[in-house]
C-alpha cells in the first residue's frame, strides 16, 4: 500500500557513485529491483527532498533518500490457450513436462503466459483453487524444464503438499555442467542463504541459511563439459544451482552462478549457443510420489529436450538414447531409493 512505510537512507561514502535503484535494492530487505524502478517511476521516491527523476541517478555521499513502497500491482491469473506437453492426467492430478523459459505462475513482470495460465485454459475448474496457484504445489525455476505435478482438486493438493514437507518425493534431475570433479559421485549436504551482497543469488558457503543435501553422480565427461544426474532431499530456492556452483561446477548457460565460466573456448565456439537460450541446463527428469488418491506410487519421467540432446550427441552419439533409457531407475540419480 502506497505510503504504509517511509524508508530514510543516507548515502555512505563507499555507496557513492552507484546507481540510485541497485542501492535502494541491496540495503532494504524485501524489494525487488523491479519494485524500486517502479516506485522511482511513481514518484515516491526523492533524494536530499527532490523527487528522483530515473533509476540510474548516480549517487553522492551524505545524500538522504526517501523511499516509498508502490502500491501492489493486483494480479490474477486468466485461461490461456497455450500448448502443454502433458505426461499423465486424470481426475485428480496432472504432470506436465514444462518447458524451459516458462514461468510456472503469473508474478510481477510475468502477468501472462505462464503455466497457470496454460492449466487455467486447459482445465477452467482449476480456478476454484485460488486466483493466482490454484493447483500448485510446487515449482521449477523459469530455465528449468520438465516434470512438474499439479492437483486439481483440494483434497489432492493437500495430500501432496504433505507428501512435499515430509520430504518423501523423489525429485531427479539431469544437468550439464561446465567443468566436473574428479570423483564420479558424491552428496553436498551444505544450508543455502540468500547471498550477503547479491540479493538475487543464494550461497552455500556460509553456515547459516536452511538445511540442503543434493546428491549428484556423473555420468559422462567431454569437451569441458560434464553430465551429471542429481538428487535432491530438499527443494531450496535455486539449489541445484547453488550447491554445484559453489563446489566448481556450475550448471551451463546459468547467468547467476556460471558467469565466471561464460569465455571458456566451447562457448566462444557457439556450440552451446542454441542450447543456452532458454536458461541453465537443468531438466528435471523424473519425479515420483504416492498418488493423492489411489494411495500407490506412481512415477514420471520426462523426455530430454532437444537443447540437451544438441550437446549430449556432440559428447557422444549413443549417449542420449543411453541415458534417456536409464532415467526410468532411481539409482541414475544417486542416493539410495
Amino acid at each position: 500500500m502506497q505510503g504504509e512505510t517511509e524508508h530514510l537512507l543516507t548515502v555512505s561514502d563507499t555507496a557513492a557513485g552507484g546507481r540510485l535503484d541497485r542501492y535502494i535494492t541491496a540495503t532494504l530487505d524485501g524489494f525487488s529491483r523491479s519494485q524500486v524502478q517502479r516506485a522511482i517511476r511513481l514518484g515516491l521516491v526523492s533524494v536530499d527532498g527532490v523527487t528522483a527523476a530515473k533509476s540510474g541517478l548516480s549517487l553522492q555521499s551524505g545524500q538522504e533518500i526517501s523511499f516509498q513502497p508502490p502500491p501492489v500491482e493486483p494480479i490474477s491469473a486468466i485461461p490461456q490457450q497455450i500448448p502443454l506437453d502433458v505426461l499423465f492426467e486424470d481426475e485428480h492430478i496432472i504432470v506436465v513436462n514444462k518447458a524451459a523459459g516458462m514461468v510456472v505462475h503469473p508474478a510481477m513482470g510475468h502477468p501472462d503466459g505462464t503455466l497457470v495460465n496454460a492449466l487455467l485454459g486447459r482445465t477452467p475448474a482449476l480456478g476454484e483453487l485460488g486466483p493466482l496457484r490454484p493447483g500448485i504445489v510446487h515449482r521449477l525455476d523459469r530455465g528449468t524444464s520438465g516434470c512438474i505435478v499439479v492437483a486439481k482438486h483440494a483434497k489432492a493438493r493437500d495430500a501432496i503438499s504433505e507428501q512435499f514437507l515430509a520430504r518423501t518425493i523423489f525429485k531427479g534431475y539431469l544437468a550439464i555442467t561446465l567443468g566436473a570433479p574428479k570423483a564420479d559421485e558424491g552428496t553436498i549436504d551444505q544450508p543455502i542463504s540468500r547471498h550477503p551482497r547479491d540479493r538475487k543469488r543464494f550461497t552455500s558457503n556460509r553456515p547459516d541459511g536452511r538445511p540442503s543435501r543434493t546428491a549428484w553422480r556423473i555420468h559422462a565427461r567431454g569437451s569441458g563439459l560434464a553430465v551429471v544426474a542429481v538428487r535432491i532431499y530438499t527443494g531450496r530456492t535455486h539449489q541445484i544451482r547453488v550447491h554445484l556452483a559453489d563446489r566448481g561446477f556450475p550448471v551451463a548457460a546459468d547467468d547467476l552462478y556460471a558467469l565466471r565460466w561464460q569465455q571458456m573456448p566451447l562457448l566462444r565456439k557457439g556450440l552451446l549457443a542454441t542450447a543456452c537460450t532458454n536458461g541453465p541446463l537443468l531438466h528435471a527428469a523424473r519425479l515420483s510420489l504416492v498418488h493423492p488418491m489411489t494411495r500407490e506410487v506412481v512415477a514420471f519421467v520426462a523426455p530430454l529436450p532437444d537443447r540437451f540432446l544438441d550437446v549430449l550427441r556432440h559428447l557422444d552419439e549413443e549417449l542420449a538414447k543411453e541415458l534417456s533409457a536409464q532415467m526410468v531407475d532411481p539409482q541414475f540419480f544417486g542416493g539410495e531409493d
